[in-house]
């Protein structure tokens, strides 16, 4: 049976009065991709933040439990050191960075230059945009080649649990099959995932498992190529009667 890489237990979110996650259990699974889609404002990026630490003024409540150990008040720092990355919406590029200095900047925990280096050059065989570009400055970069740098920086960290926010937020239709092919691909290789996107369509059709998260609660979770087929899901998420 898969190790429990994951597990979130009546997990409760609030900023100030308004309760932003109503009491979620979620888990993800070694080997998984996991995708949790939603409307805006379901409260799934909170949920993210939530994991890594970093919602600074809200109230959370609950258990989040990953590789078997509560993380909790952990600081986002120390997930890094053990091997939890998360890639958030918006990017979040080192903008007067080379691309090369951005992808250094994500082994930073690391020690073997070798395998730093062997990293680069196998995460430049995956994004050869980013190979032909590796001098030029990041805020230089159109955003689908940022979110391809920000994917490859998290993944030179070794994560055993990469958390995925958005990632086709704001991106071409070309970009956006781009960045999928990736995210299966990184699936494909044995990294661990949990995708957070609005693309419903595209999350299911590349994960395993799904959950569906409405107004701060986990309204439906099951076998992702399942729930594709699903009227609700296909009505609600898919724009399909």
């Amino acid at each position: 049976m898969s190790q429990n890489i994951l597990k979130i237990s009546n997990l409760k979110i609030a900023y100030g009065g308004i309760q932003a996650v109503k009491g979620i259990d979620l888990e993800v699974n070694e080997g998984e991709l996991v995708t949790l889609i939603g409307a805006n404002g379901a409260g799934k990026t909170t949920t993210l933040k939530a994991i890594t630490g970093t919602l600074p003024g809200a109230r959370v409540e609950g258990q989040i439990h990953y590789t078997g150990n509560p993380i909790m008040g952990a600081k986002s720092f120390e997930l890094v050191k053990r091997s939890l990355a998360m890639v958030p919406e918006g990017r979040g590029v080192f903008t007067r960075m080379t691309i090369y200095e951005n992808l250094l900047m994500g082994a930073f925990t690391r020690n073997d230059k070798a395998g730093i280096q062997a990293d680069v050059d196998k995460w430049f065989g995956v994004f050869p945009r980013l190979k032909e570009r590796a001098s030029q400055l990041a805020g230089t970069l159109s955003g689908g080649e940022q979110q391809m740098l920000a994917m490859a920086r998290a993944l030179m960290s070794h994560p055993k649990l990469l958390l995925l926010d958005e990632p086709s937020m704001g991106l071409s239709p070309i970009m956006v099959e781009k960045i999928f092919e990736v995210v299966r691909n990184v699936s494909a290789q044995g990294v661990t995932i949990l995708l957070v996107e609005q693309n419903a369509k595209l999350a299911l059709q590349a994960a395993h498992r799904g959950y569906v998260m409405d107004s701060g609660l986990i309204t439906m979770n099951g076998n992702a190529r399942e729930m594709l087929d699903d009227p609700k899901v296909r009505e609600a998420y898919l724009g399909e009667g």
